[in-house]
Parts: structure tokens; C-alpha cells; sequence
């Protein structure tokens, strides 16, 4: 395999997954330039939410009979096309109109990234291949994230997209160039796909991951919160504590890739999960002591990232011939996820008035998540497209 394509489709991820992420610690400086308040601003991170979300199914259901290669490109041209019309906005509308090209080209780019990339490898090494995808949306968090907010300070928020159109644009000929054509397998006929996506075990796979995407948005929401209130951590060692995490993060989606080469998606599901609920069950003893707590935190972190590549699998895996349009549907999935999550958190803080228990809460969840891995697994094999493999 050519492994500078895959790092090229992951550039393009980590573009991608700052332009979504970089937005909310750039709020007030587009909020103040475009002459309007923060709570209006934030409709930005609504909109971008809800194309991706609504739009990448159809997207990606649409495009299910072209090639792989032109769909991926043409996803990223549309985020350039986004990017472009952000840097040159200068009123609320027209922004409005960025974010959301920018979620329709991010979302069926994200999907895009994640198949493409599973396809130009050999089966025994999708896990690995996919965890650099992971590795790439991680990076976003860790640093695309805080360089936005640098760039933001020196230059102004539409350098930002300045940047990212220009890389991107690089990373756009570059896949032109040196990306071989994708087919795939046999796409399932349209009327057909969604007939795949009520399969009982992709069903329970997609509670699988609304549960486990709504328990890690719980803690993660409120995590500086956490981090300062509870574990008594300062400004800037809560900062320091963020990229810790962060680090772990990107290392936990290494690992998941090669836990899912080595011993399958599924058995790398269920001990990351239980990981996570384990290490979240602890965490509230450990209030006193914040070192204690902060590698708790770590272990979650860890195990949270190096979940996506043995569910990714095992969506690819589970749902041959449609497996664009079932991980498309699961992008939606995992943003009612997490929006059921956030809403949850908060919901606890205005009951509890703390997040101390927000932990208890999320290993609650995750625990409900094994029992619906455990509910798609068994239900594996039965009433599947005809040639699928069965996901280890």
C-alpha cells in the first residue's frame, strides 16, 4: 500500500476537523468583527452540526455509484469553496452560508476519508489504517485547535481559513494526482440501502455508538469544569492538563487500530468500553488527589479514541456494498449523540449544581453501551447483504 495517499487523505481530515472544532475558541473575535453577540455567533457551530449531520447520508446515498476517488476530491472542494466564502464574509448570512458548505463537504469527506482509506489496504490491515484517520481528527483537537486560536490573535479569524483553503487546495491536487481510482465493492442498489441500514445488528450497532458518543460528550462538555472544580486545578494547569489528554487521545487511536488488526473490531470494542466505564467509575474517589484523577482522565482519554477505529471496522465490515451509506448514517448518529449527551450534562449540573458526578453518569452509559454491543454482535450474520464477511 501507498501509505503517503493514506497521510494525504488524513491531512485532508485534520483540515476538516479544525475547521468544525476551531470555530468555538475563535467565537468572540468573529462574533465582535461581525458585530454581533456571542449566542448568535454560536449558531455558526448549529449550522455546520446540523449539514453535516442531515446532509451526509443523502450525500453519501447519492454519490453511492461514483467513484470513490471523485467523490472524495469533489467532498474536499466543496470545503475549499466553504473555506473561501468565510474568508471573504462580511455579515452574519454569509458566514451562515460557509458553515454550512463547509459541514457538507466535511461530513461526506469524513465518511469518504474512512472507506477510501479502508480500500486501499489489505483487509488484515484496516484497523491500523483507519486509526491513522482517528489519529488525524485527534491532531485537530489537540492542535488544530489552539493554532487557530494563535493564528486568530496575530492575524485575525479569517487567516484561519486562509490557511486552511491553501492547504487544502495543495492536499486536493496532490489526491488528484497520486490517489489510484476507488470502486470499491459493488455499491447496494439506492432503493436498497436503507433496507441495509435496518439490519438488526447495524441497528444496535448505531445505539452502540449513539450511547457511546453521548457519554463521552457528557464529561467532555463540562471537562475544564471538571478539571478546575473538582480536581482543584488552576487555569493553567487545567491548560496543560487538556493537552496531556489530547496527547493520550491521538495515542489511544494508534493503538485501537492495531488492538483491532490484532485481535478484531469487536473484542477491541468491548475492552476499550469497558475501559472507559472502569476508569469513570474510579474517578470521583480520586477528588482529592488531581494526579490521580488527571491519569483516570488519561486512561478514559486513551481508551475513548482507541474505540473509533473497532467501530468503524466493524460498520465497513458489517455492511459490504453499502458501507458509505450506513457510516454516513452514523455520522448523524453520532452528532444526536452527542448532542444528547451535552444536553444531559447539563441537565446534571442544574440538578447536582456540580459536575462530580458527571463520571458516574457517563460509566453509566457506557455500561448500557456494552449491552448494546453485545445485542449487535449476537445479532451478526443474521438477515445480512448477501456476501457480507462476518466483523471479528
Amino acid at each position: 500500500m501507498n501509505r503517503l495517499n493514506i497521510y494525504l487523505i488524513a491531512l485532508g481530515a485534520f483540515l476538516t476537523g479544525t475547521a468544525e472544532l476551531a470555530v468555538a475558541g475563535i467565537l468572540p473575535a468573529l462574533a465582535e468583527d461581525l458585530g454581533i453577540s456571542v449566542a448568535l455567533a454560536g449558531q455558526f457551530v448549529t449550522a455546520y452540526s446540523l449539514a453535516f449531520a442531515i446532509g451526509t447520508p443523502i450525500l453519501v446515498a447519492l454519490t453511492s455509484r461514483m467513484g470513490r476517488k471523485g467523490v472524495l476530491n469533489g467532498s474536499l472542494a466543496i470545503f475549499i469553496v466553504g473555506c473561501a466564502v468565510a474568508v471573504f464574509s462580511t455579515n452574519f448570512a454569509v458566514l451562515l452560508v460557509s458553515r454550512i458548505l463547509l459541514g457538507l463537504g466535511a461530513g461526506v469527506y469524513s465518511v469518504l476519508a474512512i472507506s477510501s482509506t479502508a480500500r486501499l489496504v489489505p483487509p488484515e490491515k484496516i484497523g491500523g489504517a483507519i486509526s491513522i484517520i482517528g489519529f488525524a481528527f485527534g491532531s485537530a483537537l489537540t492542535l488544530g485547535v489552539p493554532i487557530g486560536i494563535a493564528v486568530t490573535g496575530v492575524w485575525g479569524w479569517r487567516s484561519v481559513f486562509t490557511l486552511l483553503d491553501l492547504i487544502s487546495l495543495i492536499v486536493l491536487v496532490a489526491l488528484a494526482r497520486l490517489l489510484p481510482p476507488i470502486e470499491g465493492e459493488a455499491p447496494a442498489p439506492f432503493r436498497a440501502q436503507p433496507r441495509v441500514s435496518r439490519d438488526p445488528a447495524i441497528v444496535s450497532g448505531f445505539v452502540l455508538s449513539l450511547l457511546l458518543c453521548a457519554g463521552n460528550a457528557l464529561l467532555l462538555t463540562y471537562l475544564t469544569t471538571y478539571l478546575k472544580d473538582v480536581l482543584s486545578m488552576g487555569t493553567a494547569l487545567a491548560g496543560t492538563a487538556m493537552f496531556v489528554l489530547g496527547v493520550f487521545s491521538m495515542i489511544g487511536s494508534r493503538a485501537g487500530g492495531s488492538g483491532v488488526d490484532r485481535w478484531g473490531a469487536a473484542r477491541t470494542i468491548v475492552v476499550t468500553v469497558a475501559l472507559s466505564a472502569a476508569a469513570l467509575a474510579v474517578l470521583p474517589a480520586a477528588a482529592a488527589a488531581w494526579i490521580v484523577g488527571l491519569a483516570l482522565l488519561a486512561v478514559w482519554m486513551f481508551a475513548l479514541f482507541a474505540t473509533a477505529p473497532g467501530l468503524q471496522t466493524y460498520f465497513i465490515r458489517l455492511s459490504p456494498g453499502a458501507a458509505d451509506f450506513v457510516l454516513g448514517l452514523n455520522t448523524s448518529v453520532i452528532h444526536l449523540g452527542t448532542a444528547a449527551g451535552a444536553a444531559a450534562g447539563g441537565a446534571l449540573v442544574l440538578s447536582a449544581s456540580t459536575v462530580s458526578y458527571h463520571p458516574w453518569a457517563a460509566s453509566l452509559i457506557y455500561v448500557l453501551a456494552l449491552g448494546a454491543a453485545a445485542l449487535s454482535f449476537a445479532l451478526r450474520g443474521r438477515q445480512l447483504p448477501a456476501g457480507a464477511q462476518e466483523a471479528k
